[in-house]
């Protein structure tokens, strides 16, 4: 069952995949969209980002993940190496935890 499930999902991916280039040329998107279109895989994973941050099992995930994200975002947009940025996050979402912050 799994496996058919799994080749179900290749076989529509690809499909997929290959109408985007077969009717590239026959489909006219209007500017609009044309513009919009590359800004939505971006949001899509900013979705993906906020969604696992906050979120752990349909509940709230807890005070300490999202602090530990919050750390790695800054430490990111400080350009630290990126090593430095795992592990602060990292670091502070296990203090956070071990000091019984949840």
């Amino acid at each position: 069952m799994i496996l058919a499930v799994i080749v179900g999902l290749a076989i529509g991916t690809y499909a997929f995949r290959l109408a985007g280039v077969v009717l590239r040329e026959r489909v006219a998107l209007p500017e609009r969209i044309q513009v919009l279109l590359p800004m939505t895989a971006a949001t899509l994973l900013a979705a993906l980002a906020a969604t696992a941050t906050f979120m752990d099992a349909g509940a709230f995930a807890g005070v300490a993940r999202p602090a530990g994200v919050a750390v790695g975002a800054f430490l990111a947009w400080r350009r630290a190496p990126f090593v430095l940025v795992v592990v602060a996050a990292a670091a502070t979402a296990a203090l956070l935890r071990l000091a019984g912050v949840e």
